[in-house]
């Protein structure tokens, strides 16, 4: 099939817990690896993946959603919840908003044959819809406007910007109440 006449109706969308870790992990870096095959070599940050799997995955409320065409991964999406007071996000908010559970949602990462299929919104709905926190936060680099603009049209907003890690980009950091509209 032509990578134009491919659409999310025909991906599988399976959900995965920290239990699942280690049956999914090379799955993810597999995905991020042919995502960024071209920034690889150079790119130190996104050299480091394997860690961020581990870190996120290591946290005991894990979510995330794994999207698959046949057998071949198309995308995936994944996150945790943030620990109760260490919302970070509010430092860019004055007043922060009143409701607190925060769920962090770390990754999304589409293929190159599934990108423009509605594969993201797929991944992102499926991860988020049903969770119990009342908002989400996740982080845009900020080379990245178009990406931004996706995350706008699914309802979340800019409130600042962060560079977490010496080595990382700087990053939009972008907020939205859940459910999503």
């Amino acid at each position: 099939m032509e990578p134009s006449l491919k659409t999310a109706d025909a991906l599988e969308l399976r959900h995965f817990s920290h239990d699942d870790l280690p049956d999914i992990r090379q799955t993810l870096i597999d995905v991020h690896a042919d995502v960024h095959a071209d920034r690889m070599d150079d790119d130190e940050f996104r050299q480091k993946f394997p860690w961020f799997v581990d870190h996120w995955g290591g946290h005991p409320e894990f979510s995330c959603v794994i999207a698959y065409d046949g057998g071949e991964p198309a995308g995936f999406a994944y996150g945790a919840p943030a620990k109760p007071d260490r919302e970070w996000w509010r430092e860019h908010l004055d007043p922060a908003p009143e409701r607190t559970a925060t769920f962090s949602f770390s990754e999304l990462m589409v293929r190159e044959k599934w990108r423009k299929t509605g594969a993201a919104d797929q991944l992102t709905r499926a991860l988020l819809d049903g969770r119990d926190e009342d908002l989400a936060v996740l982080l845009v680099d900020t080379t990245h406007p178009r990406v931004q603009a996706l995350y706008e049209r699914w309802d979340f907003r800019k409130v600042g910007e962060r560079q977490p890690f010496p080595d990382s980009p700087k990053y939009a950091v972008m907020l939205a109440e859940l459910p999503l509209r």
